[in-house]
Order: C-alpha cells, then sequence, then structure tokens
C-alpha cells in the first residue's frame, strides 16, 4: 500500500477503494482538539489531496477565529442557534457548575462575552471528498459539562457557511 506522511496524521494509507478513517491530537490555543480525516472509498485521495489537508489546517486558527465572530453576531439575533444553545446551557447550569465551566461565580456574570471565552474548538472533521463541506468543526461548553455542540462547516476554501447549528 502507498502511504504518505502528514504533518498532522503521521503515516497515512492512500485510498484504494476503501472507507479510511484517521485520527489526531492537536493543540489550538492551549486546548486540546481532535481531528478526524474521513476519506471514503470512491473519493479521490492521494498526495497532494493529503498535502492540501495539512496545508488547509495551518489556517484552522483564522477559521476557527471567523466561526466565533458568526456566533458573536448569531448570539445576539433572536431564534439563532447559539442563542438558543447559550439560553439552554445557561440556564441549566447549577451554581457549582458556573465556575468549573464559565468561569464566574454567579449567573448575573455570564454574559455573551464569557459563553464566548468558554465555548471552545473540541473536534474538526475534515472531508476531503467534500469540496462544499471540507471542515466540520465542533464547539462545546465541554464534554464534562454537555454533548452537545454548536457546529460550523466550511467549503474546501475556507469559506465558513453561513448557518451554525446545534446538535446532540
Amino acid at each position: 500500500m502507498n502511504k504518505v506522511a502528514s504533518k498532522h496524521f503521521g503515516d497515512v494509507e492512500l485510498n484504494h477503494g476503501r472507507d479510511h478513517n484517521f485520527t489526531a491530537k492537536h493543540e489550538l490555543a492551549g486546548h486540546p482538539v481532535e481531528l478526524d480525516l474521513n476519506v471514503n472509498a470512491h473519493d479521490r485521495f492521494d498526495e497532494a489531496a493529503m498535502r492540501k489537508v495539512d496545508y488547509r489546517l495551518r489556517f484552522l486558527p483564522e477559521l476557527v477565529d471567523q466561526v466565533r465572530e458568526m456566533i458573536a453576531e448569531e448570539l445576539e439575533q433572536e431564534g439563532t442557534s447559539p442563542q438558543e444553545y447559550r439560553h439552554f446551557h445557561c440556564n441549566a447550569i447549577k451554581d457549582e457548575q458556573l465556575q468549573k465551566v464559565f468561569g464566574v461565580p454567579d449567573k448575573s456574570q455570564l454574559t455573551d462575552e464569557v459563553f464566548l471565552k468558554a465555548l471552545k474548538l473540541g473536534h474538526v472533521g475534515i472531508f476531503p471528498g467534500q469540496p462544499e463541506r471540507y471542515f466540520v468543526l465542533d464547539f462545546t461548553l465541554g464534554v464534562h459539562f454537555t454533548d452537545e455542540v454548536l457546529v460550523a462547516s466550511a467549503d474546501e476554501d475556507g469559506v465558513v457557511d453561513d448557518e451554525i447549528v446545534w446538535e446532540s
């Protein structure tokens, strides 16, 4: 089997008509992020495609910043997924969890800024065979608190989709 070295995933077996899933641990802004490379049997995944994945991952911090800005904007709009996610989790939180999750002692200090600071990128799905949904980014308040995430996607050029959804 042909393999190619990846900065993020180590030695990766090139696709020869089979599904492959490769995972790696990454660190972004001091927090762990799981990277998940998904290659389907019908994808044309070769050395150039692997190099593109590694290249695109260099711009992950900028992509995350773009998504954070979108989430911040949507927190101010009625009926958006980020606003509903924040409302649900901030209302459901117990007083003893406030400090651990948000770093504040009481609910009156739970501002949009505090919420955004607590919201971390936890997982990035990478789909080289889907140029319009190349990256799928999952933001969480922490697996110790919730298994629900805010999900954003971006195409192969790093253009973020204008819809952020709440998934469990």
